[in-house]
């Protein structure tokens, strides 16, 4: 009798009678369970969208238009949120259509026509009404979601650039596509959970490949006794100097309309006379164009000890999208607050500066550039300039705080910039009292190619001859003759020794609400 109890229990071990569940066996029943509940739920109305919209979102078509809506746009935020978001959708694609599903190449559920459906090894069937079902039946593996993981991707790289109210109908949309595959028969939830993580993880990976813009950046915020008397919200006491050749008609109607009791100026030639013209009568002195143009509107709004409303107007921008601003209704919105901010700016001698100065490479750019643009327009004309600097460029021969030094690329930043590289885009702070200096020597051999790569993509702080320090003040000095140096984009020749200082807190602008939330 013991002895036949030994072999029963020998066979019951042999046939698994006794060997606990797998986790993966576990899985696979919770994901049968998931499915048996979502294919019982009956949803009015979603039985015709949701088929509807897993096929809009076949190859990514629903993603690809609605990034393409973003890029029409002339709203910077828009056009980094499309592309991104179409960054995203190329990257988790493959790694989920090729890579994940020919790793696990787990079968899909059998469905029928008739609306029946058998999950693969569970040994019965799972009702699905057939007007879920799509005639041409996926037949790929499952594992994971490839829909769900462009939807995720391309939600979350959206949702890292564009503003709400254009990210929660996006994310709303992926949403949607991804219970559609669970809703139609077409995956497990364990498909659809693990296309969401893959895609979001993607998109936050693009980060390594382009850094997400951060939010505005702090300044100093005014006492209230610098505070501008007589805000109106009708705009009594602005006037608002347009630059046409940055503008046009389009900006000054916006402001007409938003701030009907402000003075508009139409100005082609001669800016610096009509912003002067036009800070005799203002309270508040507005200017619209990109960067140069700002300039020239804040060194008469300090020579006049008046409060600057930035107005983007360029191709650029980018000081005004350094306070958050990007587009016109942005600094009229700013206005309206009535906040009040002080920045740095910085002084190339007699030159003033709210972004950068730099020399060498990136000058003769500038100018191949602009002698092209007429002809060809600005991107073709850089792209052109960019090719020529890199075939006949030379290192420039300058003097640095007295030290003698030959230079491919020089980068002098008002205020420290948050990335790397020679060519960075962003700041932290515009009030804290420094110069962010950045060079490209040329003591050890660099090719031309690298030095321009440098120049137009950055992130490449780990060069050879890449230094990089901060500083108050700086003297600079042509080695073989006066010194080309560009300050925001506007080229010029300094002769003899030239100081590059700081004015801390001396720009008094409008800045939005969540600016003056951050400002210290």
């Amino acid at each position: 009798m013991h002895d036949e109890n030994v072999i029963f229990c020998v066979i019951r071990v042999r046939r698994g009678i006794d060997r606990p569940m797998s986790v993966v066996k576990r899985l696979s029943r919770l994901d049968q369970r998931a499915f048996d509940a979502v294919a019982a739920a009956r949803l009015p109305g979603f039985e015709y969208v949701l088929p509807r919209l897993s096929r809009m979102a076949d190859h990514s078509l629903l993603w690809a238009g609605i990034a393409a809506g973003l890029a029409v746009t002339r709203q910077p935020r828009l056009r980094r949120a499309a592309l991104r978001g179409a960054l995203a959708v190329g990257l988790a694609s493959p790694l989920a259509n090729i890579a994940g599903k020919q790793a696990f190449r787990r079968p899909r559920p059998l469905v029928d026509l008739t609306g029946s459906s058998t999950l693969f090894g569970m040994g019965r069937g799972t009702r699905i009404p057939s007007v879920r079902v799509r005639s041409r039946l996926p037949t790929s593996p499952s594992f994971p979601s490839g829909h769900s993981a462009s939807a995720a991707a391309f939600a979350t790289a959206v949702a890292m650039e564009a503003p709400a109210s254009v990210a929660v109908p996006v994310m709303a949309a992926a949403a949607g596509v991804a219970f559609s595959r669970v809703y139609n028969g077409a995956h497990y939830l364990g498909d659809v959970l693990a296309g969401l993580a893959l895609g979001s993880a993607t998109a936050l990976a693009t980060r390594v490949i382009w850094p997400a813009r951060p939010g505005p950046a702090r300044a100093v915020w005014s006492m209230p006794a610098e505070a501008v008397a007589g805000i109106s919200p009708d705009g009594a006491g602005v006037v608002v100097v347009v630059n046409q050749d940055a503008g046009g008609g389009d900006v000054s109607a916006t402001l007409r309309a938003e701030l009907p009791a402000a003075e508009i100026v139409e100005a082609s030639e001669d800016l610096g006379k009509a912003l002067a013209e036009a800070a005799n009568r203002a309270i508040v002195l507005g200017v619209c164009g990109g960067d140069g143009t700002i300039n020239a509107g804040a060194e008469v709004a300090i020579a006049r000890g008046l409060p600057l409303l930035v107005i983007p107007g360029g191709t650029l921008n980018h000081f005004s999208r350094a306070l958050g601003m990007e587009t016109v209704r942005d600094a009229i919105q700013a206005y309206c607050s009535g906040g009040v901010v002080r920045v740095d700016v910085a002084s190339a001698g007699d030159r003033l500066f709210l972004n950068t100065a730099s020399f060498g490479a990136y000058t003769e750019l500038v100018g191949l550039r602009t002698r092209l643009e007429g002809r060809l327009g600005k991107w073709p004309a850089l792209a052109v300039a960019a090719v020529l600097v890199l075939r006949h460029s030379e290192p420039t021969e300058v003097y640095v705080d007295g030290r003698r030094l030959r230079v491919w690329f020089a980068f002098i930043g008002n205020c420290r910039y948050g990335s790397h590289g020679v060519a960075p885009t962003w700041r932290g702070h515009l009030g804290d009292g420094l110069l962010d200096i950045r060079l490209i020597g040329a003591k050890r051999h660099i090719s031309k190619s690298r030095a321009v790569a440098a120049l137009l993509v950055g992130h490449l702080h780990l060069m050879p001859d890449y230094t990089t320090w901060r500083a108050g003040s700086l003297r600079l000095a042509g080695g073989d003759g006066p010194l080309r140096l560009a300050c925001d984009g506007e080229l010029g020749t300094a002769d003899g020794i030239v100081t590059i200082t700081k004015r801390r807190a001396a720009l008094a602008i409008f800045g939005p609400a969540r600016l003056a939330a951050t400002s210290q």
